[in-house]
Formats: structure tokens, C-alpha cells, sequence
């Protein structure tokens, strides 16, 4: 092969000097700039000494020849020989193509650095802050939440890196969450799945780390992924919360993130959740309320005044708190045996709406003997319940019905998608049969003769968008209002949405309980993201084994209609090996924001249930 000419190699040169980007070209043009100039004075002084002469020599006409290509009007004001003019006028042109050329990739490169700025693409310097990555509609309700939980504090940030334009994540954020007080919220655009990206969210110096499921498919695979890049960071590592989608990519996640990640499986709550409040109205209400930061918090708190008590004697130790539980060194134990003895280890769990109101009562608030009622609970006998609609989640469902249930109890599935007729084993408590139905429309409704069910369950049906499945699900609900309105027939109703702000205008349909799982999730991941140690304790509550929150009627417990201290409600739950943590009120089922539930009610204060009403408790099946 021959050798490169002296030509190919300048031409290599150049290309790979102009390969760059804009600092070479930017370069190449001021160099050209700079050889115009000195070519037109060294002429000028050539070939018209005189007007060099009276243009302070050198230097002035390097001045001239500079200015006259920077503003090439000039030369309408210069004087002297005609060359002098014709070279003055050369100046002028080159300014107008070389130094025009020049100021044109100055603006273009000053636009481009800021465009960049723009897009988000400094490292954040912030400490202790709360990191997001990924983005879907679960980063409003997290978002907003650690800006209640945050409300008091000064500097508090939170910030948030997707693989989305840095203005519209703002844009999106100041829409959903108008007012974020004291809290700042820093947004930057990279994937969270590139450690030059993780690298700019300061992860080193982060109080904790939320990774969320991106909306698409397969969401898991980003969730796992972005896990593998925290795992093989180098630096410090916070703790880290995420939210995996099927519950059988959990060992995957596991094994990415490491036994420090907290994991969330979002299929698995939802399901728990939805039987649960399937079985107990009002379920998601209170599940909700425990979740958010307006009111009912749960903490962990270390007593010593409580050492040496009975967990009995310790229930109505607080006159502004509801204690629930213990945590201890053998794990989370909520409403566990009244006779359990409190020691120096163990860490009380309670609600309350602050952790500044968290305080011994002066005296402990008397239980009226007169106002207790004794009454057993009794389980019920077998129950026919009905699922319409049908997603990925629903044989979870099934699978944890049929644990609540007793046995020979009926489940009938209506539902037009295909996954709905697959056949169940290792069920032993339920009979289920598949029935095909178009769930919106009246007349196939009817024909399934709803009033021998007990409960009506109406999933979301995953194979349309979630907003659109929505809609469907307020159909649904509408047919079934009317429906109870015309015929006279009573059954529970609970509906599961995506969306928070579809469940204003579900409330038409006066549904007994609708979970909005999204929002579920996202609330769960605030907790967490705020104490890890919480996870045991949510975990133990969507639990089926061990002790849940039902709420029962209220009559099995205190005198109605007269009035009564929540301290009575408590000694009469407790009796029954129960925990009392609130009440709910029948005539306000449909008001926002509670739906009627009061969690953590002062236990000296006078209330009155009527025999609507119901008692929430921590109890056994």
C-alpha cells in the first residue's frame, strides 16, 4: 500500500481537528480572523505607507483593519488613497463571511451549553436528601407525601432522575403537587440504569433511594437493572426501596439489589389488599389513612417507663397516641397476647398524627364498665362472592379469597378475557367457575343474578391503558348501583382503579370500598423511603397470618347511641383479644377525604356510635 501523501495527511489532520466540535471550529475561524487582519495591515503598510503613516503606523492600522472587520459600516468613514480604501474594504468583507461565520458558532455553542444546562446535567451537591429514579404516576403521590413528611423542616430535598426532558418532569411535578413548602425538588434527566447518570444525583451523601417501575413493558427488567448499577456503585450506598411489578421477578430483584434493598411487590399488596377489603369494607380507607403523612403515622419507640408492663396495660398508656404492637429482637408482633410482657428491648408501635405528640397520659383514662358490651365474633359460614373483570393479579386474588374464606364457599369469575377460564389447583376452601360476560353492558350483568352473591369484586381489566380501564370500571360500577337501586338487592361492592383522581368520580357509585393500588404503592414506598424499619410492620399487616385490620360492628363492642370514651372501645377490644385503633362512622362512607374513618381517636373524648357503625381493630380471623 502506498504511503499517504503530504495532502491526505493535512487532510486527516484537519478532519480529525474539526471532529472536535465547536472549540475547533470556533478555532479555525479566529485563526482565519486573526490571518485576514495582519494580512490587510502588513499591506497596507506595504503598498500605502503615507496612510499607514497617518494612521499611527503599525498598530493603528491593526486597530482599523480589526475594527472594520468586527463592524464593517466603518469604512464609510475612511479616508486615504484609493488602495488604502480597497484594502480597508477587504477587511470589511472577511468580517462580513469569516468573523460573521465566528460570531454565529460563538452564539450556536453558547445556545448548545445552554440547552444542556437546561436538560439537567450538573451533579447535584445537596446531602441528606431523598433520591427518585425512574418515572411514572406513583412519583406525584411520593413526591407529595415526602413533602407533607417534610413540612417542618427546613432544606429538606428531593430528588429525581428519569429518562425524560428535565422542564416537563417540572412541569409535571408543579401540576400534581402545586405546593411543596419548605422541600425542594431537583429533577435531572439520565437513565438511572448508567452510572455516569447515577453519579450526578450524589448518591454518597443520599438519606435513601426510591427506584420506581417505569410505565411500558416489562418494568421489572428496568427496575432490576437500575438495582445492578446501585449494587456495583463504588462509594457509599444508602438504603434502597423499590417497587417490583410480578411478584415472580422478586428473586431476580433480590439477587440484583442485594439483602439490603427493600422490595416492595406491587401484585402481591394490591391482591392482599383487595381480598382484604373484600371480606371488611372500608379495608383500603384505613390502610390508606396509615399510610399517608396528614394523620395516622406509624413509629417505632423505645418507653422505659413502659418496661415491665403487660402489652394490655400499655394500650391505653398514651391519651394522643394508639399503641398496636411491639418490635422486639425476634421481629414485629402486632396485637400480640394482652398478657405479653414490655422490656427494655422492645420498641413500642404506635399511631399517631405527630411524633412530638407521642407522650404519656398524666393518668390512665378509665374504661366504664356499663358502657362494654360482650358479644363473640362469628365467622361466617360459606359465602358465593363474584369477580368481574379480570388482570394479571386476579389468580393472586383467588389464591389469598381462598384463604379467608370458610370452606365451600363459591367464587364465580366473569369476564370476557381469555386468561379468566384457566383452571385452578391446590384450592381448599373455594369452588371456582368461569363464566364469559362483557362486564359494561346491563343486560349480561342481569343475567348473572347478583343477588345470591355476598360480595362483588371488579378488577381492572389489563389489556387496555390504564385510564381507559378505568373508565370501563366506572361502567361497571354505574350498571351495579343502579342495579341494587332497581332490584333491592344488597352486596358488598369493592373496585379496584389506577387512578386517584377516577375515585371523586367513582363516589357517585357509592362502591363500599375502592384500592387504588398505584397510589397504595407509592404511599408504601414514602414510608419506607422515610424508615426502613416500617417495612416489618406493613409487612406483618398485609399479611394474612397473624393479627389484620377489620372493622366490625360496633354494637359487638360499647353501648350505641349513648355516648362513650374510645378508652371503654379499647378495654372492650382488648377482652376480646383485639386492638382498638379507631372507628368508622356510617352516615359519612361517602365523604372525602376519610370515607367516615377515624384513626387514633383521643381516648378521654366523648363519642357516640350508632349501630351502623363499625370498631377498627387488629384482630385474628
Amino acid at each position: 500500500m502506498s504511503k499517504p501523501t503530504f495532502r491526505e495527511r493535512s487532510r486527516y489532520w484537519f478532519d480529525n481537528t474539526m471532529s472536535r466540535g465547536t472549540v475547533a471550529l470556533i478555532g479555525w475561524l479566529a485563526l482565519i480572523s486573526l490571518g485576514l487582519i495582519l494580512l490587510v495591515t502588513l499591506l497596507s503598510l506595504w503598498l500605502t505607507p503615507r496612510d499607514a503613516a497617518k494612521n499611527s503606523g503599525f498598530l493603528g492600522v491593526l486597530w482599523m483593519s480589526l475594527m472594520r472587520t468586527l463592524s464593517p459600516g466603518k469604512i464609510a468613514s475612511d479616508s486615504g488613497s484609493t488602495p488604502f480604501i480597497a484594502l480597508m474594504f477587504v477587511a470589511s468583507m472577511g468580517g462580513l463571511f469569516i468573523v460573521s461565520a465566528l460570531v454565529g458558532v460563538l452564539s450556536n455553542g453558547l445556545k448548545s451549553k445552554f440547552e444542556q444546562l437546561r436538560k439537567g446535567k450538573s451533579r447535584i451537591i445537596e446531602t441528606g436528601h431523598i433520591v427518585i429514579l425512574g418515572w411514572s404516576e406513583q412519583v406525584f403521590t411520593i413526591a407529595a407525601e415526602l413533602v407533607q413528611a417534610h413540612a417542618s423542616d427546613n432544606g429538606s430535598v428531593i430528588s429525581i432522575l428519569a429518562d425524560k426532558d428535565k422542564l416537563d418532569m417540572e412541569d409535571d411535578i408543579r401540576r400534581h403537587v402545586p405546593d411543596t413548602g419548605r422541600t425542594k425538588l431537583v429533577c435531572r434527566t439520565g437513565r438511572p440504569t448508567e452510572p455516569a447518570d447515577l453519579d450526578l444525583m450524589n448518591l454518597d451523601s443520599a438519606r435513601s433511594v426510591v427506584v420506581l417501575s417505569p410505565q411500558g413493558d416489562d418494568p421489572d427488567a428496568h427496575v432490576i437493572k437500575t438495582l445492578l448499577a446501585l449494587a456495583k456503585r463504588a462509594g457509599d450506598h444508602p438504603p434502597v426501596v423499590a417497587a417490583i411489578a410480578r411478584t415472580a421477578n422478586m428473586a431476580a430483584a433480590r439477587l440484583a439489589g442485594g439483602p439490603d434493598v427493600l422490595l416492595v411487590d406491587s401484585d402481591d399488596t394490591a391482591s392482599r389488599l383487595i381480598v382484604q377489603s373484600s371480606r371488611q369494607s372500608g379495608m383500603s380507607v384505613v390502610c390508606m389513612d396509615l399510610l399517608n403523612f396528614d394523620d395516622g403515622e406509624i413509629y417505632l419507640r423505645s418507653d422505659p417507663d413502659l418496661t415491665g408492663m403487660t402489652y394490655g396495660q400499655a394500650l391505653p398508656a398514651y391519651q394522643t397516641a394508639t399503641v398496636i404492637g411491639l418490635r422486639g429482637p425476634g421481629g414485629v408482633l402486632l396485637n400480640p397476647p394482652a398478657d405479653t410482657m414490655i422490656t427494655a428491648e422492645d420498641e413500642v408501635i404506635v399511631i399517631a398524627h405527630d411524633d412530638s405528640l407521642i407522650h404519656l397520659a398524666d393518668g390512665m383514662p378509665e374504661a366504664l364498665e356499663e358502657s362494654i358490651v360482650s358479644a363473640e365474633h362469628v365467622r361466617p359460614g360459606p359465602e358465593r362472592t363474584l369477580v368481574l373483570n379480570w388482570n394479571g393479579r386476579g389468580r393472586q386474588v383467588v389464591r389469598y379469597l381462598d384463604g379467608y374464606v370458610s370452606p365451600g364457599s363459591v367464587l364465580d369469575i366473569a369476564s370476557d378475557h381469555p386468561d379468566a377460564t384457566v383452571p385452578f389447583e391446590g384450592l381448599v376452601n373455594l369452588t371456582v367457575n368461569a363464566k364469559e360476560c362483557e362486564t359494561t353492558d346491563r343486560y349480561a350483568l342481569e343475567s348473572l343474578g347478583l343477588g345470591v352473591y355476598q360480595h362483588v369484586i371488579v378488577l381492572s381489566d389489563d389489556r387496555y391503558p390504564t385510564e381507559h380501564a378505568d373508565t370501563r370500571t366506572l361502567m361497571t360500577l354505574l350498571q351495579l348501583r343502579d342495579m341494587q337501586a332497581t332490584l333491592g338487592e344488597r352486596y358488598s361492592i369493592v373496585s379496584e382503579m389506577h387512578d386517584e383522581n377516577n375515585r371523586s368520580l367513582a363516589e357517585v357509585t357509592e362502591a363500599d370500598d375502592i384500592v387504588i393500588s398505584d397510589t397504595v404503592i407509592g404511599l408504601l414506598l414514602a414510608q419506607l423511603a422515610e424508615n426502613k424499619h416500617l417495612a416489618e410492620v406493613f409487612g406483618y399487616l398485609f399479611d394474612s397470618r397473624g393479627s389484620e385490620i377489620y372493622p366490625r360492628p360496633a354494637c359487638r363492642y360499647v353501648r350505641t347511641g349513648e355516648p362513650v370514651s374510645f378508652a371503654s372501645v379499647i378495654e372492650s377490644a382488648r377482652r376480646r383479644g383485639e386492638t382498638a385503633i379507631g372507628y368508622r362512622l356510617a352516615e359519612r362512607v361517602n365523604e372525602a377525604p376519610h370515607f367516615g374513618v377515624v384513626l387514633n381517636p383521643d381516648k378521654s373524648r366523648p363519642l357516640r356510635l350508632g349501630e351502623g357503625d363499625s370498631v377498627i381493630v387488629l384482630a385474628e380471623r
